[in-house]
């Protein structure tokens, strides 16, 4: 009996190990896809694709907790950010909004997969409704901070800057994700 709790205790510390390994895995994704940028006032960047991988991949809880840890070591400074950039003022800049809203999308992937079960359909939807949550916090954010830093701004103008643009990027950013999350996710849980 002592053995067959022994070897659960392991196979335990080794998924929580595993798990660790996971999440660190796609938190360094998500700064190297950041880093392939081309700078505008919103840069554009892989980081988005490394979101999406990380919430297909790793599931809602472990892709949270890595996009989590990312905005985390960027905000404490470590130059995690498009353009080689960390601090806690980048995410306090107009485009911070567009990193804080990565973890309303991956809150709102983690919901609906509790909610909605790991469904095939669950993935895209979700995925859909996080590029338009981190789209509209980061919209409100930048016209928030570009109000305060500028003067006012007209919401077409925010979003024929900050998000028109991105639109047809970030579809093409998601298909990839959800062509490599279906073909990996069940390898890596």
């Amino acid at each position: 009996m002592g053995t067959t709790n022994q070897n659960v205790d392991k196979t335990k510390s080794f998924l929580k190990a595993k798990d660790v390994a996971l999440i660190g895995l796609f938190t360094a994704l998500l700064a190297v896809c950041s880093y392939v940028s081309i700078p505008t006032v919103v840069p554009f960047t892989l980081q988005t694709l490394a979101v999406f991988l990380a919430l297909g991949c790793l599931g809602g809880k472990r892709g949270t907790i890595a996009i989590a840890l990312y905005i985390l070591m960027g905000s404490i400074g470590i130059p995690v950010f498009s353009g080689f950039k960390g601090g806690f003022c980048i995410i306090l800049g107009p485009t911070g909004g567009y990193i804080a809203g990565f973890i309303l999308t991956g809150l709102l992937y983690w919901g609906a997969e509790k909610l909605l079960g790991k469904k095939f359909w669950v993935m895209p939807v979700s995925m859909l409704l996080g590029a338009v949550t981190y789209f509209a916090f980061g919209t409100v954010w930048f016209m928030i901070v570009y109000l305060n830093t500028t003067g006012p701004i007209g919401l077409l103008s925010v979003l024929e800057i900050c998000v028109i643009p991105f639109i047809l990027p970030d579809l093409a950013k998601i298909t990839v994700a959800l062509l490599v999350s279906y073909k990996f996710k069940d390898k890596l849980i």
